[in-house]
């Protein structure tokens, strides 16, 4: 018959055993799971972010911004309800620019936004920088400004290439008779004093 301490040694094994493999069996679940995770591209963070904004989920919106950014991250009413888009990745070492547009829907206006949504490697991970965003944002009117400068600009220059002919056709004639008169100057010169040359 079996013994009282033999009983609890076989007690304590299947515990000890069975702990032993519940405890591995947690630990690659949280293994695989961790594995599962994906690091978001440049693009994916700026949808994510744009998208919680959007949503005005602010909490889910500071995940995805730089820990140094994310207390300017507060609800814009105008951005509730927008659409989306985003185009041209440039990425520079730790630091990429997500070309990005969003569609602003509300009462007043429909008005489109076109600015780089600027993200910095924080741990590995892309996160947006709050500020320099907002700063590419709050130069969308001067942008308008200088391109509208630079069309203008780029109209002078056509202008002033089909003038050139122009210009250097009467430079030509002012000099040839500038040339002209000059001479006619001399032979009266020479005219008035025929013993004296010039």
């Amino acid at each position: 018959m079996m013994e009282y301490k033999d009983l609890l040694q076989i007690l304590h094994r299947n515990y000890t055993e069975y702990r032993v493999s519940r405890l591995t069996g947690i630990l690659s679940l949280l293994f695989i799971l961790s594995g599962c995770q994906t690091i978001l591209s440049p693009e994916q963070a700026t949808k994510t972010f744009w998208t919680a904004m959007a949503n005005g989920e602010l909490e889910s919106a500071k995940k995805y911004s730089t820990r140094e950014t994310q207390y300017l991250v507060i609800k814009q009413e105008n951005l509730i309800g927008t659409s989306l888009e985003t185009g041209v990745i440039v990425i520079n070492g730790p630091i990429a620019k997500v070309a990005t547009v969003i569609a602003l829907k509300n009462n007043e206006n429909n008005k489109i936004l076109s600015f780089d949504t600027v993200l910095l490697k924080e741990n590995d991970v892309w996160k947006v920088d709050y500020r320099q965003t907002l700063n590419n944002f709050s130069i969308l009117p001067f942008g308008e400004v200088l391109n509208s400068l630079r069309a203008i600009g780029d109209v002078i220059n056509k202008k002033l290439e089909q003038q050139m002919p122009f210009f250097d056709n009467q430079i030509r004639s002012f000099s040839d008779e500038l040339i002209r008169q000059l001479d006619e100057f001399r032979h009266q010169l020479e005219k008035a004093n025929p013993t004296e040359k010039l």
